[in-house]
């Protein structure tokens, strides 16, 4: 099934593949909003998660090992910005900033002499006759089990979040953490949780780009992946399922670019290359216009708690 030179069907399923990582990261970052926490340190936290998870996946020989690391790495670099934010009380926009550009620069550091290496291959599940299904079976049936992970998580986070206890409290917390506060809850704890999460979740989303969708190591493989993620969030009205869609979008935009480029497309390349940040940067200045609240998102957003006050 062609069209104008580029598969649809082969399309579809590259998609799938191209939103993983942003997916993961966007769902960490809807977490810590939903907490009251504003994270711009997601692209540090995905690229740190990308070298760190490739290192070990490479040393152990195993990829989920690598996943494990990439997520450990992640969290890890998370703590730094909880620390500075929630204990230190340093400005939280500031604090996200310095950990993406800290990210970067560690990242080109501990990977010095990794380019080249090939990790160790993820093989696709299993799924017998349904990989064999028309259509469906190529664009749903055929890929890696981080991808059916991925579909798993958005289902996880919105069932904790809107079934559950500690979903609610995390939600009261990024509503109004003085009400929160007088009502017992440990807002400090509550959203350091919240991050290391986040931390967790882009670590394992920069994994997956160096172990799977481009399994190898350069500088700067996360491609402003971050960023995008972050745009998501509120392109999504911090709504888990619209993640999910808001991830498809992009990555298929990503895809899309590259198709039409290998498919001898008129439009410049430049163009085609730089459409999903040009989206990323419009998203952006819609959330610093002001009109964030009425989108949905958590009334003490970017907030800083103190509990004398």
């Amino acid at each position: 099934m062609d069209i104008g030179g580029i598969n649809i069907i082969t399309l579809l399923a590259t998609l799938i593949v191209a939103s993983v990582p942003i997916l993961m990261a966007a769902l960490g970052e809807l977490v810590v909003e939903k907490s009251g926490v504003l994270n711009l340190g997601v692209e540090g936290m995905m690229i740190i998660g990308a070298v760190i998870g490739f290192v070990v996946a490479v040393q152990t020989g195993n990829p989920v090992i690598g996943f494990l690391g990439g997520a450990v790495a992640g969290a890890a670099l998370a703590a730094v910005f909880a620390l500075l934010t929630q204990v230190l009380l340093a400005n939280q926009v500031a604090s996200g900033l310095a950990l993406t550009l800290f990210g970067l620069g560690l990242s080109s550091l501990i990977g010095q002499g990794w380019n080249g290496i090939r990790p160790p291959l993820t093989r696709d599940v299993p799924l017998g006759p349904l990989s064999d299904i028309p259509v469906l079976g190529p664009v749903l049936f055929s890929h890696d089990w981080m991808v059916y992970a991925s579909f798993a998580l958005v289902v996880a986070v919105w069932w904790v979040l809107r079934r559950t206890r500690a979903g609610l409290i995390l939600r009261a917390v990024g509503e109004s953490h003085d009400a929160a506060h007088a009502l017992g809850y440990k807002v400090r704890r509550i959203r350091m949780a919240a991050i290391l999460f986040g931390g967790a979740m882009a670590g394992m989303g920069g994994a997956y780009i160096s172990l799977i969708r481009v399994p190898q190591w350069t500088d700067g493989i996360t491609s402003g992946a971050g960023w995008i993620a972050l745009a998501i969030v509120v392109f999504a009205s911090w709504k888990p399922w619209r993640v999910l869609l808001g991830a498809w979008l992009f990555g298929g935009i990503s895809v899309l670019q590259l198709s039409l480029q290998a498919a001898g497309s008129r439009i410049p390349v430049e163009y085609l290359s730089m459409s999903p940040y040009v989206i990323t940067i419009l998203v952006l200045v819609f959330i610093s216009s002001g009109r964030g609240r009425a989108m949905g998102a958590p009334a003490d957003l970017g907030k800083t708690f103190h509990a004398s006050r």
